[in-house]
């Protein structure tokens, strides 16, 4: 038998995509770009995620395409390695191992290292030398001169020039008298391919394009300027005839042959531009994002593709205020997007589905103002109806608004239905909807918790027509509940809906959700309760809570006694909402640890230690499409849904016994396969066509009645492609007799005749004698005479029954007046 394979912490998404500049592939189909620990390869033109080579250690420094083997890729990290990679298949080829001494935290070398030949896959390398001294730790900083003759770097307000034949160091440092206010200082810079220029950029805005560098007292700059903050990047173009620049403004800059007078702008990109790239062959070039962005533009700067990942906006730098949330339409991850926004995040592609706006106002860039911000979220059971609220802290007290949006199938968008100002007189603390599968769409029913010392029941105005939710305000508040005047601060739903618990600082309470009544409390271990969930199926009897004294606690209701309790520090609480499972994450000695259990059994069914090196805030089970197939017991709790968890570096986990490659859907990997392949004319013909033939019965002479409305998609109209390009000739008609009948299946016809007139028609036509047949169709072809495009293609011989003939005449009978329009 085959030992099951070991459970392992999988990153799985949420990295940064925006801390290494990406590298192009050499024909521009592919983008790599370094997220975390891992090196992406993304498909220009779908932008999909392609391939995911992980192996190192620690966080991802740089990447550079092989200048001898452009199929091959170094990654640099942290832990120490340079990697050698065929980034076609994500095989690492090489890994040399260098041992660096690190003097101090800022105490940065520029070092030669050189990588050896040596057999083997794991090397070390020996062989350093020192460069430069003083460096600044950002790649951005450091850039090499034409044809590799010289290297230069910045940091502060000091240029740094070594020229490696000459053994040379220059030093040059820009006006004194501004750099006591940071005006000045260096960010970032960029070589002139083909010339002795270097451009820097500055905290002012401005542009310098240094010369005649070779000298140390003889050196001139000139100055470009249009930013009105900090220059993020520089990137000149394959000739060197333009340079690129962006920063905080979000806005991509052209500079025509480094003048001041011509220059074009790209704006509104999203976020503030932190990298720029460009092809080897100057199609493309794409900017990286403060927000995970990738922006790919084509070389007249306009805009051709967008790659969005998990955003990290700069309002969530602690805490992710919405919590982890999951949308049952589409299994995707919800959470604070762009400011004021709801991110729906897919899982499988590591990419942003939408963003739907919430707050509904424009965002202005300025520290210190205060503007509204999403701070809350729930779904009801199937994605019906999504609750938002948005506050904005002022000094008295703060603004609040509660939206119900409803799920238009339509526009398969969701759509404002219902704005409550003020629902509460302070901060909401926590909301959930009755989650009842059965009442849902006839009495949805929100809950919220407020400081203000009571919970809110918002129920449907009666007698509301659900067809009118756009033009009425069905919500309104039903009931008010509180407890001995303490802060109501979590709340959720039994699964069967017939009881609510909300927690009252450090008292459990449990309501009858049809009358309201309070049906009993709980209250031990002393501690503010932290989080609370029902169990599920045949633990749906237990309530359990956690608090922040570092208890866990299990109630049973039938008994309303404590059932057991763990000394246990647990941050995240979270219930599989398919099976008895609950996982709580706990943080001890900077170590996060994982307890996988059932209610009615306080020993754990899983435990992880040390989950990660962050802190994790926030969990969510996902059900799988599928159950997965585990090859252990112990490992049965995986089965229907898969745990996710979000760090305090907003970076995604999950626990997976497969890879992240193995993860990856196959028809990405497929892509990635096709898209290496060499083209040629007869694949760009046929190739396509041959992947979509289909295996149903594709008979030339068979007849379909179409319904009223029905057209032929896109596959269909292919397989009958296919069937006239692979039927041997000796058995096809004339290629004049066939042309119309498919010019005319990718045509919309004039007139949409019902499927009873069709059956009339082809009624009327069977009663039809041969002979008539024959007049129809020679008069047919003498009124095609003129008109028919397929003369050019010649005639095939073609030997068909009278049956089969008589179904072929029947589709002849089509107008082709529309071809004279050509």
């Amino acid at each position: 038998m085959v030992a099951p394979a070991a459970l392992r912490v999988v990153r799985c998404g949420g990295g940064t995509i925006h801390g290494v500049r990406a590298v192009f592939s050499s024909d521009s189909k592919y983008l790599l770009c370094a997220s975390g620990d891992f090196v992406k390869m993304y498909s220009v033109a779908t932008e999909e995620t392609l391939r995911l080579m992980g192996g190192h250690a620690d966080l991802v420094t740089g990447i550079q395409l092989n200048p001898h083997n452009h199929m091959q890729l170094y990654s640099s990290s942290l832990d120490g390695s340079i990697k050698l990679w065929d980034f076609m298949d994500g095989i690492p080829i090489k890994v040399c191992l260098v041992i660096l001494i690190f003097l101090c935290s800022d105490a940065f070398q520029l070092v030669s290292v050189k990588l050896t030949k040596t057999a083997g896959q794991d090397v070390e390398a020996k062989e350093l030398s020192v460069v430069l001294d003083g460096v600044d730790a950002s790649p951005k900083h450091i850039a090499f001169g034409r044809e590799g003759q010289y290297v230069a770097s910045v940091k502060e307000a000091n240029l740094q020039v070594y020229f490696f034949k000459q053994k040379q160091l220059n030093r040059f440092s820009v006006n004194t008298a501004k750099t006591k206010n940071r005006n000045s200082q260096f960010t970032c810079i960029a070589c002139h391919p083909t010339e002795d220029c270097i451009a820097t950029g500055h905290a002012d805005g401005k542009i310098r394009l240094w010369r005649n560098f070779y000298h140390k007292k003889d050196y001139t700059f000139s100055t470009l300027h249009w930013h009105h903050d900090i220059v993020m990047d520089l990137a000149y173009s394959v000739e060197g005839t333009s340079l690129l620049s962006g920063g905080v403004e979000s806005v991509l800059v052209l500079w025509h042959n480094e003048s001041d007078c011509r220059k074009d702008f790209l704006p509104r990109l999203g976020s503030p531009i932190e990298y720029i790239s460009v092809s080897s062959d100057g199609s493309l070039c794409c900017t990286l994002h403060k927000d995970n962005r990738i922006t790919i533009i084509n070389s007249n700067l306009r805009f051709s593709k967008s790659i969005q990942g998990l955003i990290k906006s700069k309002c969530n730098k602690i805490y992710v205020k919405t919590g982890l949330v999951v949308d049952p339409r589409t299994k995707a991850l919800v959470l604070n997007g762009e400011p004021g926004h709801l991110q729906f995040y897919s899982l499988q592609s590591d990419q942003q589905l939408f963003s739907l706006d919430i707050v509904q106002r424009q965002y202005i860039h300025q520290a210190g103002l205060k503007q509204a911000d999403l701070v809350k979220v729930a779904f009801s059971a199937r994605g019906k109806w999504l609750a938002t609220v948005e506050e904005r802290e002022e000094a008295a007290d703060p603004e609040l608004q509660l939206k119900l949006w409803f799920y238009d199938e339509e526009t398969q968008s969701f759509k404002l239905n219902t704005r409550v100002n003020t629902p509460h007189e302070n901060h909401i603390t926590d909301m959930c909807f009755r989650d009842m599968d059965e009442l849902e769409d006839d009495s949805p029913i929100l809950v919220t918790t407020g400081r203000d010392r009571v919970f809110k029941v918002w129920v449907m105005v009666e007698d509301t027509d659900p067809e009118e939710y756009k033009n009425t305000i069905p919500y309104h508040c039903d009931f008010v509940g509180s407890y001995h005047n303490y802060q109501a601060t979590n709340c959720c739903f039994s699964e069967d809906g017939s009881l609510l618990a909300v927690s009252f600082e450090e008292i459990v309470t449990v309501w009858d959700s049809v009358t309201w009544e309070l049906k009993c409390t709980f209250c031990h271990p002393p501690g503010k309760i932290r989080n609370i969930c029902f169990g599920r199926l045949t633990c749906s009897k237990y309530l359990i809570g956690a608090t922040d004294h570092g208890f866990l606690c299990c109630w049973n209701l039938l008994t309303c006694a404590l059932e057991w309790s763990a000394h246990l520090n647990v941050l995240v609480l979270q219930p599989d909402p398919l099976s008895e499972h609950i996982a709580a994450v706990s943080w001890l000695s900077k170590e996060s640890s994982l307890f996988v259990f059932k209610p009615n059994e306080p020993r754990p069914v899983y435990i992880q230690r040390n989950l990660c090196k962050e802190k994790i805030l926030l969990a969510a089970f996902v059900p799988r499409d599928e159950p997965e197939m585990t090859g252990s017991e112990k490992y049965l709790w995986l089965r229907s849904s898969q745990l996710f968890f979000l760090t305090d570096a907003q970076e995604l986990l999950t626990l997976s016994t497969r890879s992240l490659e193995e993860r990856l859907t196959p028809s990405s990997k497929q892509l990635a396969t096709e898209e290496s392949l060499p083209v040629t004319p007869f694949s760009l013909l046929l190739g396509k066509h041959r992947r979509q033939q289909s295996q149903e019965d594709t008979d030339l002479g068979k007849l379909v009645v179409h319904n009223k409305h029905e057209q032929d998609s896109p596959a269909v109209k292919e397989v009958r492609v296919i069937t006239l390009l692979h039927t041997p000739a000796h058995v096809l008609p004339s290629a004049s007799f066939l042309c119309p009948i498919f010019i005319n299946s990718l045509l919309i016809s004039k007139e949409n005749k019902s499927a009873e007139e069709v059956a009339d028609e082809v009624e009327m036509e069977s009663e039809k004698t041969d002979d008539d047949l024959d007049e129809e169709g020679d008069v047919t072809e003498m009124e095609q005479e003129d008109t028919n495009p397929m003369e050019l293609l010649g005639e095939m011989t073609c030997k068909l029954s009278k049956s089969q003939e008589r179904e072929l005449r029947k589709l002849r009978k089509m107008d082709y007046s529309w071809i004279s329009a050509f």
